[in-house]
């Protein structure tokens, strides 16, 4: 190249320069380097629009370790659902029946596309609205749609973080508030409240101390002044942690995603001693063959998939963007999935093993109060003697004589044994009562610790589990928001963080109300589902389809150093994809089919009723899935129609000190022109970075439409705004 070109002029200071390839051909001076453009095909007056993008890739923060990214993605990926949803789901769907769908799913949908979102952050090294706009400008709307869906998530999910921070305050008492039922005392007379004696100690605290909850969605009750200074707590931490990007969130990774293993290794231990822990872990691993065949089994398997690896929420993206190129993110998706999946049968153990131990306890106060009633039937002549096996002992009944006497006076008694009201106390009765999401982990569990010894240690351990658990999680879903905003509109990082979470915390207020929970079972129930079904649906679309899995998979050849097994050609080019269109009907008609609901708590009955959503709560969750889900068709209608430009009608050229090609100063004059505009690859090094932006089916290389004017979008392409340029 000629001494006195700007290229080899400025090769050997340290500035980014960016000048058009009009400059570099014609060796003259840009009035302005930073808006030096290539008029391709022009706009009409020669007017052009200026497309400049800062090549900070070098600057962008960096992961300090391989393991405080990996830590982190753990964090984000393993969360409250591999607490309480995954062993609910197991209990529900079959027992051990229910990891085969579930690992299949892992293997042909969830590893896959875990692996895609990894490397398209750690390619393009951009949020999600970057990489979309990166890969497809035309669905760039995927990720303000991703954004979205975390904020939704987000809203809630501190919420349930800010009961956590309740009951671990309240765990460093003894004995523990939820172990026995509140005394009313009038004078003399103690009465037991009434709600609590016809429910239990730990669902009554939960209901009534805790949330305080209303008897519907549609009964405000004002706001709940504990839980709402909880959740000012947990925004508080969880501002501290992302306050300044991945160097705070980094080091929090550290305890967060570290401390709740210890905890689970240390109640499967203390579990694995219970009495009838086994019973449990037996139950759980018993295998419902049946339940495999079910299509509904398999769409919630598919669900939990996507919740447990955090696919769509933009999260994994974000956290993957700040790693080298280099990086073996093929090696990290199978750890990262792996550690997931046990993470979860760990947490199944544990469950199981506590609430083994927990039927046993229920199974025995079962056998002592019909067994008082046996007496009492005895000692008024209702039953006679002669129906007791002469070897049972009152003062030591064990389940298998209560059994006997149970069959014995239900065979005599035939006509009249309902009149009796004996149950038949069986074990296998206590571990099939399901228990889901909140009531597992703030009901079902802490009754169970309140029999262990030390309970208020184990409560204070428990509890602790879940903050950590939770934190993890609200660090990936605020990456999520943050990350794309913050580089593509360059917002001061420390300010947007602050004002999100301070915006937060005031929409939260909705969640801490009396009627808060029904809320929370909205947007969690509903809200996400159907709008992260559909993003990763198109997701895999974009990439496979529209990019281009070969071109793809030959960057990640490059990126890598190694190709990766066909086997993720397959299932992203046909597997994935029609696997996630049945799972996105099936949601649709799911929704249509069974009107959305929840399960209120009567004060009166002291028990759960089912109640469906009245007209103004689907008019929210219909608004929700909604604006979850508007910007993908809104982007992509403004850029079909050239009302929102997408960066392709413009050309620049970026360098940096060491980034131009090796010997590109010992071209020749005609050689500068060939190597700018030659369209024959192996003619002459090409400028460009490896990865382009998408042209569109079946459209030519960028440089190609420089000699047609009437091209696919009649422009040119940018150069410089490609995250991480090769020049």
């Amino acid at each position: 190249m000629p001494k006195n070109s700007k290229v080899t002029q400025r090769e050997h200071s340290g500035e980014h320069v960016t000048e058009s390839v009009a400059d570099l051909l014609a060796l003259e001076e840009p009035v302005d380097y930073k808006q030096s453009v290539l008029n391709v095909a022009g706009e009409a007056g020669g007017k052009q629009k200026v497309v400049e993008e800062e090549l900070d890739a070098e600057d962008r923060p960096a992961w300090n370790s391989k393991l405080q990214y990996i830590l982190a993605q753990i964090g984000f990926s393993v969360g409250l659902g591999n607490i309480w949803r995954f062993p609910y789901l197991c209990q529900k769907n079959g027992g051990g029946a229910y990891l085969v769908p579930y690992l299949v799913l892992l293997i042909i949908i969830g590893i896959p596309l875990f692996f895609l979102e990894l490397a398209v952050g750690q390619r393009i090294r951009r949020g999600s609205i970057g990489v979309w706009h990166y890969v497809c400008p035309r669905l760039g709307g995927i990720g303000f749609s991703s954004c979205i869906v975390c904020l939704f998530v987000g809203l809630y999910y501190n919420v349930i973080i800010g009961w956590s921070i309740f009951y671990f305050f309240k765990s460093f008492q003894y004995p523990l508030p939820w172990s026995e039922c509140p005394v009313i005392r009038n004078g003399t007379v103690a009465v037991v409240e009434a709600e609590c004696e016809k429910s239990s100690a730990t669902t009554y605290f939960w209901y009534r101390e805790a949330l305080d909850i209303s008897d519907s969605i549609s009964e405000s009750g004002g706001l709940n002044w504990k839980m709402t200074l909880c959740l000012l707590v947990a925004w508080s931490i969880v501002g501290m942690a992302v306050v300044k990007g991945i160097q705070s969130s980094g080091k929090v990774m550290y305890f967060s995603s570290l401390f709740p293993y210890v905890v689970l290794a240390c109640f499967l231990v203390r579990g694995l001693l219970l009495r009838g822990a086994v019973d449990g872990i037996l139950h759980m691993f018993t295998p419902k063959l049946d339940k495999m065949l079910d299509p509904q089994v398999w769409r919630e398997a598919a669900t939990q998939v996507f919740f447990a690896l955090g696919l769509g929420f933009g999260g994994v993206i974000a956290f993957s963007s700040y790693n080298k190129q280099d990086n073996n993110c093929h090696f990290d998706a199978a750890l990262v999935s792996f550690i997931n999946f046990f993470t979860s049968v760990l947490a199944t153990l544990v469950v199981f093993a506590v609430l083994g131990f927990k039927a046993n306890i229920m199974n025995e106060k079962c056998v002592v109060e019909n067994a008082e009633k046996i007496l009492g039937y005895l000692n008024t002549n209702v039953l006679s003697r002669d129906l007791i096996p002469p070897h049972v002992n009152f003062s030591h009944l064990t389940t298998k004589d209560y059994m006997e006497m149970y069959n014995v006076i239900m065979t005599v008694k035939e006509d009249g044994f309902s009149a009796l009201g004996l149950d038949p106390c069986l074990l296998e009765d206590e571990l099939n009562k399901s228990v889901q999401g909140t009531g597992l982990a703030f009901i079902a569990f802490t009754e169970a610790m309140t029999h262990f010894p030390a309970s208020p240690f184990w409560s204070v351990m428990f509890f602790l589990m879940l903050i950590n658990l939770g934190l993890g999680s609200m660090i990936g879903t605020m990456a999520g928001i943050t990350t794309p905003i913050i580089d593509t509109f360059k917002v001061p990082k420390e300010m947007f963080t602050v004002g999100c979470c301070v915006f937060a915390f005031f929409v939260g207020l909705l969640f801490v109300q009396r009627s808060g929970n029904y809320f929370v079972t909205m947007f969690d129930d509903y809200s996400a589902t159907l709008p992260l079904t559909v993003i990763v649906i198109l997701e895999n679309i974009a990439v496979a389809w529209i990019y281009g899995t070969k071109k793809f998979m030959q960057e990640l050849t490059e990126m890598l150093g190694f190709r990766p097994y066909r086997f993720y050609y397959y299932m992203w080019k046909f597997v994935s994809p029609l696997c996630m269109a049945v799972l996105t009907t099936a949601s649709i008609i799911q929704l249509g089919v069974t009107p959305p609901g929840y399960s209120a708590w009567i004060k009166e009955e002291a028990a759960e009723r089912y109640l469906y959503f009245p007209n103004w709560a689907m008019a929210i969750l219909i608004t929700l899935i909604a604006v979850a889900t508007l910007p993908i068709p809104v982007v992509f209608i403004l850029r079909h129609f050239h009302l929102l430009s997408d960066g392709s009608n413009t050309l620049s050229v970026s360098y940096k000190k060491g980034r131009m090609m090796k010997d590109i100063s010992n071209l020749e004059e005609n050689d500068e022109t060939r190597f700018i505009l030659s369209k024959v690859p192996s003619e002459a090094p090409s400028p460009m970075p490896t990865h382009r932006s998408y042209l569109g089916p079946g459209s030519t290389s960028p440089l190609e439409t420089s000699g047609n004017p009437n091209g696919r979008y009649g422009s040119g392409y940018l150069l410089a705004s490609t995250p991480e340029s090769e020049l």
